[in-house]
């Protein structure tokens, strides 16, 4: 995966604040039929260069006083999916760019954060997405 240049990819996550996340989860499977679990919804696409492959895009209400989207101040967070998130990582450091942290591993992928020059964070994502089909949850498709 080294070899991959360091790129954005695609959308991993939306994020928004709400008052009620679990309304807001209830509103939208019953008006826009999302799937919703506890989190969101994820929502299922194939892969354009290997369609036999199912991907993952995160849609999930957080809490108004979720500490999660800090420092910014924004009502909205994406996350991007990244191939070589740790030779992005290096070269976004060589930019200047404001790395929040360093890169935690999950079995569903690797994570960072950063700021992009308007305050907005902005989660990236490198993922292992079949763990999550795996899983075998509900998606939205």
């Amino acid at each position: 995966m080294d070899k991959l240049k360091p790129k954005v990819t695609g959308i991993g996550g939306i994020f928004f604040r709400s008052k009620d996340p679990k309304a807001s989860r209830a509103w939208y499977a019953a008006n826009l039929g999302l799937a919703v679990n506890e989190y969101g919804s994820a929502f299922e696409f194939r892969n354009a260069h290997r369609p036999e492959e199912i991907n993952y895009l995160n849609w999930s209400p957080f809490n108004e006083n979720t500490e999660y989207f800090a420092p910014s101040d924004k009502e909205f967070m994406i996350n991007y999916r990244v191939q070589n998130i740790e030779g992005l990582v290096a070269q976004l450091k060589e930019n200047g760019v404001t790395v929040l942290d360093e890169i935690v591993s999950y079995d569903y992928g690797k994570f960072i954060h950063i700021m992009d020059l308007e305050g907005n964070k902005i989660e990236l994502w490198e993922p292992v997405d079949e763990v999550f089909t795996k899983m075998g949850k509900e998606t939205t498709k």
